[in-house]
């Protein structure tokens, strides 16, 4: 089992360099990040990192078909190449709801899952190739080269999904694997395990030379309650974008975050946080003690087939700037990046 930290980047653009460097040092597998407008730049930030460390790789997850260009993003994960010694990739989806909202598009009409297939094929193209003649249904170029060319021989491409079956299916046929954003019981992930492997049968590929990731809140603290508390101030922000059919697969149902949703629709960040209960936390986060993360893991996620923890680390600066609320006890970034990697990696070693 490999273990990433998945951050959102907006804290102080120092402090996220000192993490990705003390992440490099402890081992973990990738460092990655949300390409939303959202936070500060991925690629600016992981470009910065890159000559301050050895082994951590580097990318997005995820980047939006539907707001970034295809050949811009394969342009980009190039150069991150490059400039890592061959440590980049990148995790392309449809686009968060609300973002593509704010920018007034509704994704119902951007056929996003034919649109991420075919974002896949250009970027495969432009990296393995460094030009593309293609006329497709949503991109199309006459002769588009590109001097940015990738270290690795074949550079990971690998999709998010969330909603399933037929996105877990295109991301295991036509991608280098799917990273799976917040679920969190064995049902849930036995069902995206079992649509991976009926795309990587058309494919001819073995499912589990995959990376099948598991993208979740997390939030880990020798304090039980106060790392529960921190996750459970970012569920609810995290369930508004979870499709009612996921929702069901991890045993709420979408009455249950309906009034969460409303209130933080609404800008009433202290409201939604009220009403998600520590049972709806529970459901959608993991969190506690190193030992409490490390048997939720063992018993609804590893057994699955899933070879990937991406950890979306949820700390007290986090809380604080995204929700205006002081969380006393919980763990910092750093520390819970050390309690990762000295209590709960050896576990799945």
């Amino acid at each position: 089992m490999k273990f990433s930290y998945v951050m959102l980047p907006n804290y102080p653009l120092s402090q996220s360099l000192e993490s990705i460097k003390l992440a490099d040092k402890l081992g973990l597998h990738a460092v990655y990040a949300a390409d939303e407008t959202w936070w500060k730049d991925l690629w600016l930030l992981f470009a910065a990192a890159a000559s301050s460390t050895t082994r951590i790789r580097f990318g997005p997850s995820v980047s939006a078909v539907t707001l970034r260009e295809p050949t811009l993003i394969a342009q980009a994960v190039a150069t991150l190449d490059e400039l890592t010694g061959g440590r980049a990739e990148a995790v392309l989806g449809s686009g968060n709801f609300g973002l593509l909202a704010q920018y007034k598009t509704d994704w119902k009409t951007t056929k996003p899952l034919s649109r991420v297939k075919e974002g896949l094929h250009v970027m495969r193209t432009f990296l393995d190739d460094g030009a593309i003649t293609f006329d497709g249904e949503f991109f199309q170029y006459g002769g588009l080269f590109t001097f940015a060319r990738p270290v690795q021989e074949h550079l990971p491409l690998k999709m998010g999904a969330m909603r399933g079956p037929k996105s877990f299916e295109v991301a295991a046929e036509f991608s280098d694997g799917c990273h799976h954003a917040l679920s969190y019981n064995r049902e849930a992930y036995e069902y995206m395990i079992e649509h991976c492997t009926i795309g990587a049968e058309r494919a001819g590929k073995d499912v589990q030379s995959l990376d099948l990731g598991a993208w979740v809140v997390f939030s880990v603290g020798d304090d039980s309650a106060a790392a529960k508390d921190a996750a459970r101030s970012m569920v609810g922000l995290y369930a508004s974008s979870m499709p009612e059919e996921q929702l069901i697969r991890n045993g709420v149902t979408p009455e249950d975050v309906a009034p969460i949703i409303e209130a933080i629709g609404a800008g009433d960040m202290a409201r939604g946080i009220e009403l998600t209960s520590p049972e709806l936390a529970e459901k959608l986060s993991i969190a506690g003690t190193p030992e409490e993360c490390v048997d939720k893991i063992k018993r609804e996620i590893a057994p699955t087939g899933v070879n990937h923890m991406i950890l979306a680390i949820t700390d007290a600066a986090l809380v604080k700037s995204l929700m205006g609320r002081e969380v006393e006890g919980a763990a910092d970034v750093d520390t819970q990046l050390r309690m990762i990697a000295d209590k709960v990696m050896p576990a799945f070693a």
